[in-house]
Protein backbone atom coordinates (compact mmCIF):
# COMPACT_ATOMS: atom_id res chain seq x y z
CA UNK A 1 0.00 0.00 0.00
CA UNK A 2 1.23 3.51 -0.86
CA UNK A 3 2.42 5.54 2.17
CA UNK A 4 0.03 8.20 3.42
CA UNK A 5 0.53 11.75 2.19
CA UNK A 6 -1.36 14.99 2.66
CA UNK A 7 -1.53 17.56 -0.12
CA UNK A 8 -2.26 21.22 0.52
CA UNK A 9 -3.94 22.28 -2.70
CA UNK A 10 -5.85 25.21 -4.13
CA UNK A 11 -8.58 25.37 -6.74
CA UNK A 12 -8.49 24.55 -10.42
CA UNK A 13 -6.91 27.25 -12.64
CA UNK A 14 -4.87 28.44 -9.64
CA UNK A 15 -3.92 32.09 -9.17
CA UNK A 16 -1.00 33.43 -7.17
CA UNK A 17 -2.91 33.46 -3.88
CA UNK A 18 -3.89 29.81 -4.36
CA UNK A 19 -0.32 28.66 -5.08
CA UNK A 20 1.43 30.83 -2.50
CA UNK A 21 -1.00 29.98 0.28
CA UNK A 22 -0.63 26.23 -0.47
CA UNK A 23 3.15 26.42 -0.16
CA UNK A 24 3.10 28.63 2.94
CA UNK A 25 0.47 26.58 4.75
CA UNK A 26 2.23 23.29 3.97
CA UNK A 27 5.38 24.75 5.52
CA UNK A 28 3.41 25.85 8.59
CA UNK A 29 1.79 22.44 9.14
CA UNK A 30 5.16 20.73 8.67
CA UNK A 31 6.69 23.03 11.28
CA UNK A 32 3.82 22.07 13.58
CA UNK A 33 4.68 18.39 13.28
CA UNK A 34 2.35 17.13 10.55
CA UNK A 35 4.04 14.30 8.63
CA UNK A 36 3.85 13.69 4.90
CA UNK A 37 2.41 17.12 4.10
CA UNK A 38 3.36 18.86 0.86
CA UNK A 39 1.98 21.61 -1.39
CA UNK A 40 0.30 20.79 -4.69
CA UNK A 41 -1.56 22.55 -7.48
CA UNK A 42 -4.63 21.57 -9.47
CA UNK A 43 -3.74 23.31 -12.70
CA UNK A 44 -1.20 25.22 -14.78
CA UNK A 45 0.64 28.20 -13.32
CA UNK A 46 -0.18 31.57 -14.81
CA UNK A 47 2.54 34.02 -15.83
CA UNK A 48 2.17 36.10 -12.70
CA UNK A 49 2.67 33.11 -10.41
CA UNK A 50 5.60 31.89 -12.49
CA UNK A 51 7.27 35.26 -11.94
CA UNK A 52 6.72 35.08 -8.16
CA UNK A 53 8.20 31.57 -7.86
CA UNK A 54 11.16 32.41 -10.09
CA UNK A 55 11.81 35.64 -8.20
CA UNK A 56 11.82 33.80 -4.85
CA UNK A 57 13.63 30.69 -6.16
CA UNK A 58 10.79 28.44 -4.98
CA UNK A 59 10.00 25.24 -6.86
CA UNK A 60 6.46 24.96 -8.25
CA UNK A 61 4.21 22.62 -6.26
CA UNK A 62 3.50 19.16 -7.63
CA UNK A 63 0.78 19.11 -10.28
CA UNK A 64 -2.24 16.99 -9.31
CA UNK A 65 -5.03 16.89 -11.86
CA UNK A 66 -6.75 13.87 -10.35
CA UNK A 67 -6.73 12.42 -6.82
CA UNK A 68 -9.23 9.62 -7.37
CA UNK A 69 -8.10 6.60 -5.32
CA UNK A 70 -6.19 4.17 -7.53
CA UNK A 71 -5.81 0.41 -7.30
CA UNK A 72 -2.12 0.80 -6.44
CA UNK A 73 -3.06 2.94 -3.42
CA UNK A 74 -4.73 0.06 -1.60
CA UNK A 75 -2.59 -2.92 -2.64
CA UNK A 76 -0.74 -4.98 -0.08
CA UNK A 77 3.05 -4.55 -0.38
CA UNK A 78 3.54 -8.33 -0.27
CA UNK A 79 3.01 -10.28 -3.47
CA UNK A 80 2.82 -14.08 -3.55
CA UNK A 81 3.01 -15.86 -6.92
CA UNK A 82 3.76 -19.35 -8.16
CA UNK A 83 5.52 -20.56 -11.35
CA UNK A 84 3.55 -22.63 -13.87
CA UNK A 85 5.55 -25.83 -13.31
CA UNK A 86 5.05 -25.82 -9.54
CA UNK A 87 2.90 -28.74 -8.28
CA UNK A 88 -0.49 -28.11 -6.75
CA UNK A 89 0.95 -29.10 -3.38
CA UNK A 90 3.23 -26.05 -3.50
CA UNK A 91 0.28 -23.81 -4.33
CA UNK A 92 -1.71 -25.16 -1.39
CA UNK A 93 1.30 -24.64 0.83
CA UNK A 94 1.45 -20.99 -0.24
CA UNK A 95 -2.28 -20.54 0.31
CA UNK A 96 -1.88 -21.78 3.88
CA UNK A 97 1.42 -20.04 4.62
CA UNK A 98 0.25 -16.58 3.59
CA UNK A 99 -3.43 -16.97 4.48
CA UNK A 100 -4.59 -16.00 0.99
CA UNK A 101 -7.42 -17.17 -1.27
CA UNK A 102 -6.02 -16.17 -4.67
CA UNK A 103 -2.66 -16.99 -6.20
CA UNK A 104 -1.38 -15.64 -9.55
CA UNK A 105 0.58 -17.99 -11.81
CA UNK A 106 3.38 -16.08 -13.54
CA UNK A 107 6.21 -16.75 -15.95
CA UNK A 108 9.87 -15.96 -15.33
CA UNK A 109 9.32 -12.27 -16.17
CA UNK A 110 6.28 -12.01 -13.88
CA UNK A 111 3.77 -11.84 -16.71
CA UNK A 112 0.44 -13.43 -15.74
CA UNK A 113 -0.54 -16.87 -17.02
CA UNK A 114 -3.63 -17.29 -14.88
CA UNK A 115 -5.07 -17.33 -11.40
CA UNK A 116 -5.63 -20.08 -8.84
CA UNK A 117 -8.59 -19.77 -6.49
CA UNK A 118 -8.49 -21.72 -3.23
CA UNK A 119 -12.24 -22.33 -3.22
CA UNK A 120 -12.24 -23.83 -6.73
CA UNK A 121 -9.23 -26.04 -6.00
CA UNK A 122 -10.77 -27.25 -2.77
CA UNK A 123 -13.98 -28.19 -4.52
CA UNK A 124 -12.08 -30.00 -7.23
CA UNK A 125 -9.73 -32.03 -5.06
CA UNK A 126 -11.52 -32.33 -1.75
CA UNK A 127 -15.12 -32.72 -2.89
CA UNK A 128 -14.96 -35.08 -5.89
CA UNK A 129 -18.25 -35.90 -7.54
CA UNK A 130 -17.24 -39.42 -8.68
CA UNK A 131 -14.84 -42.02 -7.35
CA UNK A 132 -13.05 -42.14 -10.71
CA UNK A 133 -12.22 -38.45 -10.37
CA UNK A 134 -10.20 -39.17 -7.24
CA UNK A 135 -7.80 -41.35 -9.22
CA UNK A 136 -7.07 -38.85 -11.98
CA UNK A 137 -3.72 -37.06 -12.00
CA UNK A 138 -2.40 -34.86 -14.78
CA UNK A 139 1.31 -34.52 -14.20
CA UNK A 140 4.80 -35.50 -15.30
CA UNK A 141 6.88 -38.15 -13.56
CA UNK A 142 9.32 -35.47 -12.46
CA UNK A 143 6.46 -33.49 -10.92
CA UNK A 144 5.32 -36.55 -8.98
CA UNK A 145 8.90 -37.21 -7.85
CA UNK A 146 9.23 -33.61 -6.67
CA UNK A 147 5.96 -33.75 -4.80
CA UNK A 148 6.86 -37.04 -3.12
CA UNK A 149 10.46 -35.92 -2.49
CA UNK A 150 11.58 -39.17 -4.11
CA UNK A 151 14.14 -40.55 -6.56
CA UNK A 152 13.32 -41.85 -10.04
CA UNK A 153 14.81 -44.99 -11.54
CA UNK A 154 14.62 -45.86 -15.21
CA UNK A 155 12.82 -42.60 -15.94
CA UNK A 156 11.34 -42.50 -19.43
CA UNK A 157 9.86 -39.21 -20.69
CA UNK A 158 9.92 -37.85 -17.18
CA UNK A 159 9.17 -34.26 -18.24
CA UNK A 160 6.13 -35.13 -20.34
CA UNK A 161 2.80 -34.19 -18.76
CA UNK A 162 0.41 -37.12 -18.93
CA UNK A 163 -3.09 -38.11 -17.84
CA UNK A 164 -2.49 -40.78 -15.21
CA UNK A 165 -4.60 -42.88 -12.84
CA UNK A 166 -3.67 -43.63 -9.23
CA UNK A 167 -3.95 -47.11 -7.68
CA UNK A 168 -2.78 -48.52 -4.37
CA UNK A 169 -1.46 -52.06 -4.21
CA UNK A 170 -3.04 -52.96 -0.86
CA UNK A 171 -4.80 -56.22 -1.73
CA UNK A 172 -3.97 -59.85 -2.31
CA UNK A 173 -1.65 -60.28 -5.29
CA UNK A 174 -4.12 -62.53 -7.13
CA UNK A 175 -6.93 -60.05 -6.73
CA UNK A 176 -4.63 -57.25 -7.83
CA UNK A 177 -3.56 -59.10 -10.96
CA UNK A 178 -7.15 -59.84 -11.94
CA UNK A 179 -8.23 -56.26 -11.36
CA UNK A 180 -5.39 -54.82 -13.40
CA UNK A 181 -5.96 -57.17 -16.32
CA UNK A 182 -9.53 -55.95 -16.52
CA UNK A 183 -8.36 -52.37 -17.06
CA UNK A 184 -7.40 -50.82 -20.35
CA UNK A 185 -5.36 -48.03 -18.79
CA UNK A 186 -2.43 -50.02 -17.39
CA UNK A 187 0.09 -47.86 -19.27
CA UNK A 188 -1.43 -44.82 -17.56
CA UNK A 189 -1.28 -46.33 -14.10
CA UNK A 190 0.67 -44.97 -11.14
CA UNK A 191 0.83 -47.83 -8.65
CA UNK A 192 1.69 -47.00 -5.06
CA UNK A 193 2.69 -49.81 -2.73
CA UNK A 194 5.19 -50.93 -0.06
CA UNK A 195 7.49 -54.00 -0.04
CA UNK A 196 4.85 -56.41 -1.41
CA UNK A 197 7.09 -58.49 -3.63
CA UNK A 198 4.35 -60.16 -5.63
CA UNK A 199 2.59 -56.84 -6.25
CA UNK A 200 5.91 -55.38 -7.40
CA UNK A 201 6.54 -58.27 -9.78
CA UNK A 202 3.02 -58.11 -11.24
CA UNK A 203 3.19 -54.32 -11.67
CA UNK A 204 6.39 -54.36 -13.73
CA UNK A 205 5.22 -57.45 -15.63
CA UNK A 206 1.94 -55.69 -16.58
CA UNK A 207 3.88 -52.55 -17.58
CA UNK A 208 2.45 -49.81 -15.38
CA UNK A 209 3.64 -46.29 -16.15
CA UNK A 210 5.11 -45.60 -12.71
CA UNK A 211 5.72 -47.84 -9.71
CA UNK A 212 5.97 -45.91 -6.45
CA UNK A 213 7.61 -47.80 -3.57
CA UNK A 214 6.98 -46.16 -0.21
CA UNK A 215 8.84 -46.11 3.11
CA UNK A 216 12.29 -45.88 1.45
CA UNK A 217 12.13 -49.68 1.06
CA UNK A 218 14.75 -51.33 -1.18
CA UNK A 219 13.92 -52.34 -4.75
CA UNK A 220 14.77 -56.00 -5.53
CA UNK A 221 17.24 -56.22 -8.40
CA UNK A 222 14.98 -58.62 -10.32
CA UNK A 223 12.14 -56.07 -10.13
CA UNK A 224 14.42 -53.28 -11.32
CA UNK A 225 15.68 -55.38 -14.21
CA UNK A 226 12.19 -56.31 -15.40
CA UNK A 227 11.14 -52.66 -15.07
CA UNK A 228 13.91 -51.67 -17.46
CA UNK A 229 12.80 -54.30 -19.95
CA UNK A 230 9.12 -53.17 -19.81
CA UNK A 231 9.83 -49.41 -19.72
CA UNK A 232 8.39 -49.09 -16.22
CA UNK A 233 9.69 -46.14 -14.20
CA UNK A 234 10.21 -46.62 -10.47
CA UNK A 235 10.07 -43.96 -7.79
CA UNK A 236 11.17 -44.48 -4.20
CA UNK A 237 9.92 -42.18 -1.48
CA UNK A 238 10.25 -41.94 2.30
CA UNK A 239 6.54 -41.22 2.74
CA UNK A 240 4.15 -43.95 3.77
CA UNK A 241 1.56 -45.25 1.32
CA UNK A 242 -1.32 -43.09 2.55
CA UNK A 243 0.73 -39.89 2.47
CA UNK A 244 2.30 -40.72 -0.88
CA UNK A 245 -1.14 -41.32 -2.39
CA UNK A 246 -2.43 -37.99 -1.11
CA UNK A 247 0.64 -36.07 -2.32
CA UNK A 248 0.57 -37.75 -5.71
CA UNK A 249 -2.89 -36.28 -6.28
CA UNK A 250 -1.37 -32.88 -5.65
CA UNK A 251 1.49 -33.25 -8.11
CA UNK A 252 -0.39 -31.70 -11.02
CA UNK A 253 1.51 -28.61 -12.27
CA UNK A 254 -0.57 -25.53 -11.62
CA UNK A 255 -0.46 -24.54 -15.30
CA UNK A 256 -2.76 -27.52 -15.98
CA UNK A 257 -5.37 -26.09 -13.63
CA UNK A 258 -5.72 -22.66 -15.21
CA UNK A 259 -8.78 -21.45 -17.05
CA UNK A 260 -8.73 -19.81 -20.47
CA UNK A 261 -9.40 -16.33 -19.12
CA UNK A 262 -8.69 -14.39 -15.94
CA UNK A 263 -9.57 -10.83 -14.88
CA UNK A 264 -6.87 -8.15 -14.76
CA UNK A 265 -6.75 -4.45 -13.97
CA UNK A 266 -4.05 -1.78 -14.27
CA UNK A 267 -2.50 -0.50 -11.05
CA UNK A 268 -3.25 3.10 -12.08
CA UNK A 269 -6.94 2.44 -12.75
CA UNK A 270 -9.50 3.89 -10.36
CA UNK A 271 -10.90 1.96 -7.43
CA UNK A 272 -14.35 2.46 -8.94
CA UNK A 273 -13.26 0.37 -11.94
CA UNK A 274 -12.08 -2.37 -9.58
CA UNK A 275 -15.39 -2.22 -7.74
CA UNK A 276 -17.27 -2.79 -10.99
CA UNK A 277 -15.08 -5.76 -11.96
CA UNK A 278 -15.49 -7.46 -8.60
CA UNK A 279 -19.19 -6.71 -8.40
CA UNK A 280 -19.98 -8.14 -11.82
CA UNK A 281 -17.76 -11.20 -11.54
CA UNK A 282 -17.88 -14.38 -9.50
CA UNK A 283 -14.11 -14.46 -8.96
CA UNK A 284 -12.83 -13.34 -5.54
CA UNK A 285 -9.78 -11.51 -6.88
CA UNK A 286 -8.35 -9.62 -9.83
CA UNK A 287 -4.73 -9.65 -11.00
CA UNK A 288 -3.16 -6.17 -10.89
CA UNK A 289 -0.66 -5.25 -13.63
CA UNK A 290 1.90 -2.48 -13.96
CA UNK A 291 2.64 -0.53 -17.13
CA UNK A 292 4.73 -3.40 -18.49
CA UNK A 293 1.92 -5.92 -17.93
CA UNK A 294 3.76 -7.52 -15.02
CA UNK A 295 1.91 -8.73 -11.95
CA UNK A 296 2.24 -6.38 -8.97
CA UNK A 297 -0.56 -7.67 -6.80
CA UNK A 298 -4.01 -9.16 -6.37
CA UNK A 299 -7.01 -6.97 -5.57
CA UNK A 300 -10.01 -8.35 -3.70
CA UNK A 301 -13.15 -6.87 -2.18
CA UNK A 302 -11.28 -6.29 1.06
CA UNK A 303 -9.05 -3.79 -0.79
CA UNK A 304 -12.12 -1.71 -1.51
CA UNK A 305 -12.45 -1.11 2.23
CA UNK A 306 -8.93 0.31 2.55
CA UNK A 307 -8.79 4.09 3.00
CA UNK A 308 -6.99 6.08 0.34
CA UNK A 309 -3.48 7.14 1.41
CA UNK A 310 -4.12 10.54 -0.16
CA UNK A 311 -5.59 13.23 2.10
CA UNK A 312 -6.27 16.86 1.22
CA UNK A 313 -6.11 20.26 2.84
CA UNK A 314 -8.03 22.73 0.68
CA UNK A 315 -6.87 26.34 0.47
CA UNK A 316 -8.43 29.33 -1.30
CA UNK A 317 -11.71 27.47 -1.99
CA UNK A 318 -14.32 25.38 -0.21
CA UNK A 319 -16.52 24.16 -3.05
CA UNK A 320 -15.89 20.72 -4.51
CA UNK A 321 -16.85 21.98 -7.96
CA UNK A 322 -13.65 24.08 -7.83
CA UNK A 323 -11.50 21.30 -6.35
CA UNK A 324 -9.15 18.89 -8.03
CA UNK A 325 -10.95 15.97 -9.64
CA UNK A 326 -11.57 13.17 -7.14
CA UNK A 327 -11.52 15.40 -4.05
CA UNK A 328 -14.92 14.00 -3.08
CA UNK A 329 -13.41 10.48 -3.00
CA UNK A 330 -10.65 11.13 -0.46
CA UNK A 331 -10.50 12.45 3.08
CA UNK A 332 -10.39 16.24 3.44
CA UNK A 333 -8.66 17.17 6.68
CA UNK A 334 -8.82 20.97 6.67
CA UNK A 335 -10.06 24.00 4.75
CA UNK A 336 -8.34 27.38 4.84
CA UNK A 337 -10.19 30.01 2.81
CA UNK A 338 -11.54 33.55 2.52
CA UNK A 339 -14.47 32.99 0.13
CA UNK A 340 -18.18 32.48 0.67
CA UNK A 341 -19.29 29.08 1.96
CA UNK A 342 -20.28 26.52 -0.67
CA UNK A 343 -21.96 23.11 -0.71
CA UNK A 344 -19.32 21.34 1.31
CA UNK A 345 -19.94 18.12 3.29
CA UNK A 346 -17.62 15.77 5.17
CA UNK A 347 -18.09 12.48 7.00
CA UNK A 348 -16.00 13.60 9.97
CA UNK A 349 -15.51 16.94 11.76
CA UNK A 350 -12.65 18.88 10.19
CA UNK A 351 -10.65 22.01 10.85
CA UNK A 352 -12.42 24.75 8.86
CA UNK A 353 -10.87 28.22 8.86
CA UNK A 354 -12.63 30.92 6.85
CA UNK A 355 -11.96 34.59 7.45
CA UNK A 356 -13.29 37.61 5.52
CA UNK A 357 -9.86 38.85 4.51
CA UNK A 358 -8.53 39.95 1.15
CA UNK A 359 -6.56 36.79 0.44
CA UNK A 360 -5.98 33.26 1.67
CA UNK A 361 -2.34 34.22 2.22
CA UNK A 362 -3.62 36.76 4.75
CA UNK A 363 -5.45 33.96 6.56
CA UNK A 364 -2.31 31.79 6.55
CA UNK A 365 -0.22 34.68 7.85
CA UNK A 366 -2.59 35.07 10.82
CA UNK A 367 -2.18 31.34 11.52
CA UNK A 368 1.60 31.77 11.67
CA UNK A 369 1.09 34.48 14.24
CA UNK A 370 -1.36 32.42 16.27
CA UNK A 371 1.17 29.56 16.31
CA UNK A 372 3.90 32.01 17.41
CA UNK A 373 5.99 30.98 14.43
CA UNK A 374 7.88 33.47 12.30
CA UNK A 375 8.02 32.53 8.60
CA UNK A 376 11.38 32.60 6.88
CA UNK A 377 12.13 35.28 4.32
CA UNK A 378 10.97 33.29 1.27
CA UNK A 379 7.74 32.13 2.92
CA UNK A 380 6.95 35.67 4.04
CA UNK A 381 7.56 36.89 0.49
CA UNK A 382 5.25 34.18 -0.88
CA UNK A 383 2.43 35.25 1.43
CA UNK A 384 3.04 38.90 0.58
CA UNK A 385 2.85 38.10 -3.15
CA UNK A 386 -0.44 36.21 -2.78
CA UNK A 387 -1.88 38.99 -0.62
CA UNK A 388 -0.90 41.75 -3.07
CA UNK A 389 -2.16 39.76 -6.05
CA UNK A 390 -5.60 39.05 -4.60
CA UNK A 391 -6.10 42.57 -3.22
CA UNK A 392 -4.70 44.27 -6.36
CA UNK A 393 -1.92 45.87 -4.32
CA UNK A 394 -4.37 46.67 -1.49
CA UNK A 395 -6.74 48.58 -3.86
CA UNK A 396 -9.49 45.96 -4.04
CA UNK A 397 -12.64 46.54 -1.95
CA UNK A 398 -11.94 43.14 -0.40
CA UNK A 399 -8.91 44.66 1.35
CA UNK A 400 -9.25 44.98 5.11
CA UNK A 401 -7.21 46.81 7.72
CA UNK A 402 -5.86 43.41 8.75
CA UNK A 403 -4.57 42.86 5.20
CA UNK A 404 -2.79 46.22 5.23
CA UNK A 405 -1.18 45.48 8.59
CA UNK A 406 -0.17 41.98 7.46
CA UNK A 407 1.32 43.38 4.26
CA UNK A 408 3.57 45.65 6.31
CA UNK A 409 4.56 42.75 8.60
CA UNK A 410 5.35 40.43 5.69
CA UNK A 411 7.20 43.21 3.86
CA UNK A 412 9.45 43.75 6.87
CA UNK A 413 10.14 40.01 7.18
CA UNK A 414 10.82 39.46 3.48
CA UNK A 415 12.57 42.69 2.53
CA UNK A 416 10.19 43.31 -0.40
CA UNK A 417 8.45 46.67 -0.62
CA UNK A 418 4.67 46.53 -0.93
CA UNK A 419 4.19 48.91 -3.89
CA UNK A 420 7.35 48.00 -5.81
CA UNK A 421 6.85 44.24 -5.41
CA UNK A 422 3.15 44.52 -6.23
CA UNK A 423 3.76 46.48 -9.42
CA UNK A 424 6.36 43.95 -10.58
CA UNK A 425 3.95 41.09 -9.88
CA UNK A 426 1.17 42.62 -11.99
CA UNK A 427 3.52 43.75 -14.74
CA UNK A 428 4.71 40.15 -15.14
CA UNK A 429 1.19 38.87 -15.80
CA UNK A 430 -0.38 41.79 -17.64
CA UNK A 431 0.46 40.75 -21.21
CA UNK A 432 -2.62 39.02 -22.63
CA UNK A 433 -0.83 37.92 -25.79
CA UNK A 434 1.74 35.97 -23.78
CA UNK A 435 -0.72 33.13 -23.14
CA UNK A 436 -0.31 30.09 -25.46
CA UNK A 437 -3.94 30.29 -26.63
CA UNK A 438 -6.94 32.52 -26.03
CA UNK A 439 -8.56 29.60 -24.23
CA UNK A 440 -5.59 29.53 -21.81
CA UNK A 441 -6.08 33.27 -21.26
CA UNK A 442 -9.75 32.82 -20.33
CA UNK A 443 -9.04 29.84 -18.06
CA UNK A 444 -5.95 31.33 -16.37
CA UNK A 445 -8.09 32.43 -13.38
CA UNK A 446 -11.52 30.95 -14.00
CA UNK A 447 -14.16 29.98 -11.47
CA UNK A 448 -17.61 28.45 -11.75
CA UNK A 449 -20.60 29.35 -9.57
CA UNK A 450 -24.08 27.84 -9.20
CA UNK A 451 -27.33 29.77 -9.59
CA UNK A 452 -30.61 27.87 -9.19
CA UNK A 453 -28.88 24.61 -10.25
CA UNK A 454 -27.44 26.38 -13.31
CA UNK A 455 -23.74 27.14 -13.66
CA UNK A 456 -22.00 30.37 -14.61
CA UNK A 457 -18.27 30.84 -15.23
CA UNK A 458 -16.21 33.98 -14.70
CA UNK A 459 -12.56 34.45 -15.61
CA UNK A 460 -10.42 37.41 -14.61
CA UNK A 461 -7.19 38.96 -15.88
CA UNK A 462 -5.39 42.10 -14.78
CA UNK A 463 -3.88 44.57 -17.26
CA UNK A 464 -2.25 47.99 -17.16
CA UNK A 465 -4.49 49.27 -20.01
CA UNK A 466 -7.28 47.93 -22.25
CA UNK A 467 -5.49 48.32 -25.61
CA UNK A 468 -4.38 44.69 -25.88
CA UNK A 469 -7.80 43.46 -24.79
CA UNK A 470 -9.54 45.24 -27.66
CA UNK A 471 -7.02 43.72 -30.08
CA UNK A 472 -7.91 40.22 -28.80
CA UNK A 473 -11.61 40.85 -28.15
CA UNK A 474 -12.90 38.83 -31.13
CA UNK A 475 -10.73 35.81 -30.32
CA UNK A 476 -11.70 36.00 -26.63
CA UNK A 477 -15.38 36.11 -27.64
CA UNK A 478 -14.97 32.93 -29.70
CA UNK A 479 -13.14 31.16 -26.85
CA UNK A 480 -15.97 32.12 -24.46
CA UNK A 481 -18.59 30.76 -26.86
CA UNK A 482 -16.75 27.44 -27.14
CA UNK A 483 -16.29 27.08 -23.37
CA UNK A 484 -19.91 28.01 -22.69
CA UNK A 485 -21.07 25.18 -24.92
CA UNK A 486 -18.52 22.62 -23.71
CA UNK A 487 -19.23 23.22 -20.03
CA UNK A 488 -22.97 23.75 -20.41
CA UNK A 489 -22.90 27.15 -18.71
CA UNK A 490 -25.88 29.50 -18.43
CA UNK A 491 -23.50 32.45 -18.62
CA UNK A 492 -19.78 32.97 -19.14
CA UNK A 493 -17.61 36.05 -19.00
CA UNK A 494 -14.10 37.44 -18.70
CA UNK A 495 -13.48 40.32 -16.29
CA UNK A 496 -10.58 42.44 -17.56
CA UNK A 497 -9.32 44.69 -14.75
CA UNK A 498 -7.15 47.78 -15.32
CA UNK A 499 -5.18 48.01 -12.08
CA UNK A 500 -3.95 51.51 -12.94
CA UNK A 501 -7.36 53.11 -13.56
CA UNK A 502 -8.99 50.77 -11.00
CA UNK A 503 -11.82 49.80 -13.29
CA UNK A 504 -12.89 46.78 -15.37
CA UNK A 505 -14.48 45.68 -18.62
CA UNK A 506 -16.66 42.57 -18.66
CA UNK A 507 -17.11 40.55 -21.85
CA UNK A 508 -20.07 38.26 -21.13
CA UNK A 509 -22.27 35.80 -23.01
CA UNK A 510 -25.63 34.68 -21.62
CA UNK A 511 -29.37 34.72 -22.18
CA UNK A 512 -31.14 37.49 -24.08
CA UNK A 513 -32.12 39.23 -20.87
CA UNK A 514 -28.52 39.47 -19.60
CA UNK A 515 -28.11 43.16 -20.59
CA UNK A 516 -31.15 44.05 -18.46
CA UNK A 517 -29.92 42.02 -15.48
CA UNK A 518 -26.32 43.30 -15.59
CA UNK A 519 -27.23 46.81 -14.36
CA UNK A 520 -23.91 48.13 -15.73
CA UNK A 521 -23.47 50.30 -18.85
CA UNK A 522 -23.26 48.29 -22.09
CA UNK A 523 -20.51 49.69 -24.31
CA UNK A 524 -21.28 47.35 -27.22
CA UNK A 525 -22.80 43.93 -27.73
CA UNK A 526 -21.75 41.58 -24.87
CA UNK A 527 -19.32 44.17 -23.44
CA UNK A 528 -20.01 46.04 -20.20
CA UNK A 529 -18.15 48.78 -18.32
CA UNK A 530 -17.78 48.13 -14.60
CA UNK A 531 -16.30 51.29 -13.12
CA UNK A 532 -14.64 50.80 -9.78
CA UNK A 533 -14.99 47.01 -9.93
CA UNK A 534 -11.76 45.22 -9.09
CA UNK A 535 -12.93 42.12 -7.25
CA UNK A 536 -14.69 39.18 -8.83
CA UNK A 537 -15.31 37.66 -5.41
CA UNK A 538 -16.73 40.64 -3.53
CA UNK A 539 -18.19 42.79 -6.29
CA UNK A 540 -19.00 40.98 -9.54
CA UNK A 541 -19.89 37.44 -8.40
CA UNK A 542 -22.35 38.46 -5.64
CA UNK A 543 -24.02 40.93 -8.03
CA UNK A 544 -24.42 38.30 -10.78
CA UNK A 545 -25.58 35.56 -8.43
CA UNK A 546 -28.33 37.88 -7.19
CA UNK A 547 -29.21 39.30 -10.61
CA UNK A 548 -29.44 35.92 -12.33
CA UNK A 549 -31.35 34.17 -9.54
CA UNK A 550 -34.77 32.89 -10.68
Amino acid sequence: MTSSRTYVIGHKNPDSDSICSAIAYARLREAQGMEGVQPARAGTLNRQTEFVLEELAVNPPQLLTDVHPRVCDVLSPSLVTVPPDAPLSRALELFHLHNIRTLPVVDAERHPLGMLYLKQLSERFLVPRQASEIRKVRASLNAIATCLQGSLLNAQGADRIEDLHLYVGAMDSATFKDRMRERDDVRQTVLITGDRRKILDQAVELGVRLLVVTGDLPIPEEVAAMARENDVSILTTGFDTATATWLARLSTPVECLLGDTFPTIGERERLEDLRLKLTHSEVPGVIVLDGDKRVVGVATKSNLLQPSPIKLILVDHNELSQSVSGADRVEILEVVDHHRLGNFHTDQPIRFINQPLGSTCSVVATLYRQARLTPDRATAALMLAGLLSDTVILKSPTTTDIDRELATWLSDLSGYGVQEFGQRIFAAGSSLGAYPTTRDLVLADFKEFTVDEEKIGIGQVEVVNFTEFYDLKKAIHEALQELKKQRDLMMIGLLVTDIVKETSLFLALGNKDLPYRMAYPQLEENLYELKGVLSRKKQLAPHLLKALKN
